[in-house]
């Protein structure tokens, strides 16, 4: 038995700067947007389209307010043109102007869609790529807001805003032009009412985005509690935590409805200064009007077409305002969105391993993820064909240790190395051509069986993956319809969980590694199918270095070293027959788990 020594090292505690992704500057947001935009073949071409398009329409629809005038010029008798004449002229440009509006729209909403679909491609791509460590770290619930919600947000922001700001302001720029050209006198209402608008515009700037970031950080707050509850619900219902759980749910829910509130409650007030510049505008409007009608300067027709034209572009100006709560709202998004992608992990160069041997050494290594030690001084070595079974009760740390072989951890203190070589300074291709893992929880990925497995090698021949799914004693592969082409997963067969184990320890016959860690990946089998699964783990483990977390004492009985582990550390080592005679925790824990079998 080897008892491991205490230390006096302090703890590492957990810091909030790590427990999120980070969120994208301005800059940052501005400099990927664009490169994405760049990124697009023909978006330049595209964007200047749309533009001149949406500025013909704007040009055309500010025209409907002109033939309005001259309609009352012609009842009043001051326009000599027919009835006729008019009417179709203003239907001809009601026409233009829809159409020109619309292709415009539609050019500019399908760049905008295309940057979307590109920028939520890469920060999928990013986050596959990212340490497991580091996505754990930041929570599992912000990532999957920041890929669900913020995306939507997004999605939805631009499919909103879009149409509605290039309409709004190129209506505005339309209509101050048109009233220039009817009497210069008119831009003193742009002049006047512009200062109540852009103070509102500040105000609301100046607040909404911490108010809509908040919000949106507290969406992801409840998303990760919400997604702790489902996963730990096995483990909440036996230490009866539902109503600690509903508390944190309720607490987390509450902060979204109040940052929410807080964040609308902004948009109020800017609704108010709105309403107030409205009014501004629309007197203004009479008051210049009448005053040059009785001056002589303006025909009825053409004052009425003026007012017109603002009473137009009243829905222009509010829908430009509007629209500021979605774009902040949608900005938000954007940049958490970024806050993945803007500072992606750099691939690690190859550290010149030597050839590949199994070679596995764990020395002092310490690892805590900010609450007290998880797991303390361990200490293991495993040479090439030798297995070695971690056991011990829920809780001790034996599936932390095998996630710091696996490299899916980083210890804060000692060393893991395989080969010589820290497991975290080896490249890619190294770390998948030296070490695998498989654990309880395995995934069934969408396509055909062949596709599946192919993921692990992608030459394989048939007989390869025949092979290998005998050797797993995967004999239910007979039985599909369409043998290797039977799509499986989520849109074609489902396996059971017994079957789907054995295609992930096929797929790791294919891999072929040195070095192979199994978190409980024996844990799915039932009295029923434990023989075909433990046999099947066996074969994986032939020949290579094998580290077992043991779910079943009998496939530690079969390893060439069995550690108990307790609170962290190893209390206990030797082979099975050894760690009986010695009458420990061991001896312990066999008992129990043979009379309860």
């Amino acid at each position: 038995m080897r008892k491991q020594s205490p230390s006096n090292t302090a703890v590492p505690e957990a810091t909030d700067a790590h427990l999120r992704f980070p969120i994208a500057s301005w800059p940052q947001t501005r400099r990927e947007l664009w490169r994405h935009i760049r990124s697009i073949p023909g978006a330049g071409r595209q964007f200047f389209l749309a533009i001149l398009l949406l500025a013909l329409g704007a040009a055309a629809n500010v025209s409907i307010p002109r033939f309005l005038g001259q309609i009352v010029d012609l009842v009043a008798g001051n326009n000599d043109r027919s009835i006729w004449s008019l009417g179709l002229s203003l239907v001809a440009v009601a026409a233009t102007s829809a159409v020109l509006g619309a292709a415009g729209f539609y050019l500019l909403a399908r760049l905008s869609e295309r940057v979307i679909a590109n920028l939520r491609e890469e920060m999928v791509g990013t986050a596959l790529g990212l340490p497991v460590h580091q996505v754990e770290d930041a929570g599992s619930g912000d990532l999957v807001s920041r890929s669900t919600d913020d995306v939507a947000e997004l999605s939805s922001a631009v499919t909103e805003t879009v149409p509605a700001l290039s309409s709004s302001v190129f209506s505005i720029i339309a209509t101050i032009i048109a009233l220039f050209t009817l009497d210069w006198q008119f831009l003193l209402i742009p002049v006047l009412v512009g200062p109540v608008y852009f103070f509102a515009a500040r105000q609301y700037l100046n607040r909404a985005p911490q108010r809509y970031a908040a919000e949106r950080a507290s969406m992801a707050e409840r998303a990760r509690r919400v997604l702790e509850a489902i996963r730990g619900r096995e483990t909440v219902r036996a230490f009866q935590m539902e109503p600690q759980m509903h508390r944190r749910v309720n607490a987390s829910s509450s902060a979204v409805v109040e940052n929410g509130l807080r964040a609308r409650l902004t948009m109020l007030v800017l609704q108010m200064w709105v309403t107030f510049g409205e009014f501004l505008m629309l007197a203004s409007a009479l008051f210049i009007g009448a005053m040059l009608v009785n001056q002589g300067s303006l025909s009825v027709g053409a004052v009425t077409a003026a007012a017109l034209m603002l009473i137009r572009v009243r829905g222009p100006v509010m829908g430009m305002m509007r629209v500021i709560d979605t774009i902040q709202s949608g900005y938000a998004s954007l940049s958490r969105i970024i806050g993945v992608v803007v500072d992606p992990p750099q691939p690690i160069p190859d550290s010149g391993a030597p050839a590949r041997a199994g070679q596995v050494r764990m020395d002092n290594v310490s690892f805590s993820y900010g609450g007290g030690w998880a797991v303390r001084n361990v200490n293991l070595q495993m040479e090439p064909g030798q297995t070695i079974a971690l056991v011990g009760a829920s809780g001790a740390g034996k599936t932390t240790v095998a996630a710091l072989l696996a490299g899916l951890r980083i210890p804060d203190e000692g060393s893991v190395t395989i080969d010589g070589v820290e497991v975290s300074e080896l490249s890619d291709a190294d770390r998948v051509a030296r070490l695998a893992m498989v654990s309880q929880e395995v995934h069934v990925f969408s396509g055909t069986l062949r596709e599946d497995l192919t993921l692990a090698k992608p030459d394989a021949s048939d007989a390869e993956i025949e092979q290998a799914l005998k050797q797993v004693q995967a004999s239910w592969v007979k039985d599909l319809p369409e043998g290797l082409d039977t799509e499986v997963g989520a849109r074609g067969v489902v396996l059971d969980p017994i079957a789907a184990q054995q295609l992930a320890l096929a797929r790791i016959l294919l891999l072929d590694p040195k070095v192979v860690v199994m978190d409980e990946a024996t844990a799915e089998a039932g009295s029923a199918g434990a023989g075909e699964l433990e046999a099947a783990a066996d074969e994986v483990a032939q020949g290579r270095a094998a580290l077992v977390v043991a779910h079943r004492l009998d496939q530690a009985s079969r390893a060439d070293q069995v550690l108990v582990m307790e609170a962290g550390e190893i209390v206990e080592s030797g082979t099975h027959a050894e760690l009986l005679e010695l009458g420990g925790r061991y001896e312990r824990l066999w008992a129990a788990w043979s009379i309860g079998r």
